[in-house]
């Protein structure tokens, strides 16, 4: 099947919070095309249920907002970093309330004065979380693809994966290493095609996919970070995976969250005999920090041999629970359960990926024209664990700030000349697809088992041995054999999971996500874990 060519100004990879966002600023001027694996809509943002956290309320502060990201981020997020986006969320997420998102007002609001109501969730001092009702992710999502809709500039294309970036040093052109574009797998055609752009995005999202139980819909299979190192870029703090201490425990129930926001509003954790834990483990109870809640539970479940533990809102006015959590009601009540009536099941679940490829505050990575944002990057604002909704904010933060410098940098950039088509000349269609599944799933076992919410090196060592074993295997699949998506995210999953235990590994402490009972303790001086590619770009 013949190569087809695309070109464009900006070629940004994935269609979640961040690239759409940074589409939309940068649409006015530039040509832009989106990639989206699936449905536009078919990413970790669209169920984001808690809210944005930014300054409203004149009690709080900006920095209070920057003291409660260093406590949650255990001593290791950087400051210059979290005080910028401290400090520019107000305007960003202004900017999210003028294109239509509907956060929630409080019942005397008026159009004249907005006043939103703003909640609280698990390490915040204030009440700083603008929400959607429990569906802010949904509400964000709908609101900015009906804006990108209405842009000519911008072509969103679904059902097409990124596959590998093309730069100057991997087609041999000499001088300065740059992106120029990239090979994308175009799903319907099932043909690789070719997209020449002046910058690269990368909005891929999170990793999350490389575990057993994740609250994270599919596309979460680490496909940016992956890139981003085979190209050359440095990658960092990737031992710290945040589990959401709270998904609902139902064998029918995939990939069910139920947010903090719930324990922001005076919901317990109950054994299953009823009484609370969290004042045993943390003097802020149920709004401790993610990582010490899912320890907690973890601990709880291991100690007791329980399948779960239990979420408890109950005791609060049904009316309540029904006006502020009618998406969460709704779905838990085809379960069977009752969300005013009874506590809920629920277990831990991989839900966010803390490091991530290294950016400076335009978020612009180590190979030059190549971007990344949102939950794909590293920009030391999460530090060893993210504080609740501040995901979103850094997606529109730092799509604002890499819009705003590829505008600056436009003008003197040029699209790239003809790039080599892909060649498949040499491999066939396979009739082993079950190898494929089959190394998916064992890959993601064990990163559950030996690389989850505690860890040792004696875990480490084993998964590292496997990692290996199965990306040999797949490389020699994916060498012989036509693409397919499985293919492709397992490859990437399988190497981001290798840069996951290489950091565990290279952490000889415990913190904030990073728990490991062969170094119990925190180490004196600290800081980001930092890989560098054998082949750096």
């Amino acid at each position: 099947m013949s190569n087809q060519e695309h070109v464009c100004d900006v070629l940004v990879i994935g269609s979640g919070a961040a690239g759409l966002s940074l589409a939309l600023h940068l649409a006015p001027t530039q040509k832009v095309m989106v990639l989206s694996k699936g449905p536009r809509s078919e990413g970790a943002t669209y169920y984001a249920q808690g809210g944005i956290a930014a300054v409203f309320d004149e009690s709080d502060s900006v920095e209070s907002h920057v003291d409660d990201t260093l406590i949650a981020g255990d001593g290791i997020c950087e400051e210059d970093v979290v005080s910028f986006i401290a400090e520019n969320a107000k305007e960003c997420v202004q900017w999210l309330i003028d294109g239509g998102v509907p956060f929630d007002r409080e019942e005397d609001s008026d159009d004249d004065e907005p006043k939103f109501h703003l909640t609280r969730e698990g390490g915040h001092s204030h009440r700083r979380i603008l929400h959607a009702a429990d569906a802010t992710g949904a509400a964000v999502q709908t609101s900015l693809q009906e804006n990108v809709m209405q842009h000519p500039s911008i072509n969103v294309m679904e059902r097409h994966n990124a596959l590998d970036l093309i730069t100057r040093k991997k087609i041999g052109i000499s001088g300065a290493n740059r992106v120029l574009g990239a090979y994308i797998w175009n799903r319907d055609r099932e043909a690789v095609e070719t997209v020449r752009a002046k910058f690269v995005v990368l909005a891929t999202g999170g990793a999350s996919k490389v575990y057993q139980y994740t609250s994270n819909p599919d596309v979460s299979s680490g496909d940016g970070i992956a890139m981003a190192w085979r190209a050359g870029c440095r990658v960092a703090n990737l031992e710290f995976n945040q589990f959401h201490p709270t998904c609902l425990f139902h064998p029918e129930a995939r990939n069910f969250l139920l947010t903090e926001a719930l324990r922001g509003e005076g919901a317990y954790l109950r054994r299953p005999d009823g009484s609370r834990f969290m004042p045993d483990f943390d003097d802020r109870a149920e709004l401790a920090p993610r990582d010490v809640v899912a320890r907690a539970i973890d601990y709880e479940m291991k100690r007791l041999g329980a399948d779960c533990m239990y979420l408890d809102i109950s005791h609060k006015d049904p009316e309540f629970i029904t006006k502020h959590f009618p998406t969460i009601d709704e779905k838990l009540k085809t379960f069977g359960f009752d969300l005013t009536k009874e506590a809920i099941p629920i277990v831990p679940a991989a839900h966010y990926t803390c490091g991530g490829v290294m950016v400076d505050q335009n978020g612009q990575t180590d190979l030059e024209g190549l971007y990344a944002i949102g939950e794909v990057s590293y920009t030391g604002l999460h530090g060893a664990n993210r504080m609740a909704s501040n995901s979103l904010l850094e997606c529109v933060v730092y799509a604002w700030a890499a819009a705003m410098h590829i505008g600056e940098n436009a003008a003197t950039a040029e699209i790239p000349p003809t790039l080599p088509h892909w060649d498949d000349s040499q491999v066939c269609c396979s009739d082993e697809e079950v190898v494929i599944q089959h190394n998916w799933h064992e890959l993601r076992l064990f990163m559950w088992d030996y690389v989850g919410i505690v860890r040792s090196t004696k875990r480490l060592e084993r998964a590292l041995r496997r990692i290996e074993l199965l990306k040999q295997e797949t490389n020699e699949y994916y060498s012989n054999f036509r693409v397919s998506n499985n293919l492709l995210e397992l490859r990437n999953l399988l190497q981001v999971a290798e840069l996951m235990v290489r950091c565990a590994m290279a952490r000889k402490e415990s913190r904030g996500l990073h728990y490991t009972i062969d170094y119990p303790d925190k180490a004196e001086n600290s800081g980001p874990t930092i890989l560098v590619p054998d082949f750096p770009c």
